[in-house]
This record gives C-alpha cells, structure tokens and sequence, in this order.
C-alpha cells in the first residue's frame, strides 16, 4: 500500500462507542444483545464471548449500510435504569 493510500484509510477509519444491552433467554438459553440506539443492530449467540464478536459485527454491517449524516444523528446513550413496580 501507498504511502498516500494509507493516509487515506486513517482518515475515513472513525471508532465508535455502542452499549448493548444483554439478556438471556430462557427457552433456548441463548445471549441476545440488542443496541438500542443503532436501528437493526441485535444478534444472539451460546456465550457472551462470542455475541461480543457477533455485536461488533452487526454494528459494523449497520454503520456501513448508513450515510454520514445518519451516523452523526445517532441518538446518544443516556443511562440505564431498574424500575420497581408492585402488581
């Protein structure tokens, strides 16, 4: 690779920071990890090692699929919270 090509990769390459949420099925005993600000961004899998590398996967194919404009729009992760109700 060129000088000048590898310049230009370093300068299109941007790292993001997604939080996914977590949860285990209990029928098939499965990890589901949704992002919930990155529309289409969920996936499943038997350990959380290997969702890990399943999420950063579908992050990836969802950001490529989406314009600049679209990227930069991303609602931004405010926090989680547990709410107790009583039935």
């Amino acid at each position: 690779m060129r000088a000048e090509s590898i310049k230009n990769f370093f300068q299109r390459t941007m790292t993001f920071h997604f939080t996914a949420f977590i949860e285990k099925d209990q029928e098939s005993g499965m990890y589901v990890g949704t992002v919930p600000n990155l529309p289409g961004a969920h996936t499943f899998a038997e350990t959380i090692d290997d969702l890990q590398s399943k999420l950063v996967e579908v992050i990836t194919l969802c950001l490529e699929e989406m314009e600049q404009e679209e990227i930069v729009a991303l609602p931004t992760f405010a926090g989680i919270a547990q709410v107790e109700v009583a039935v």
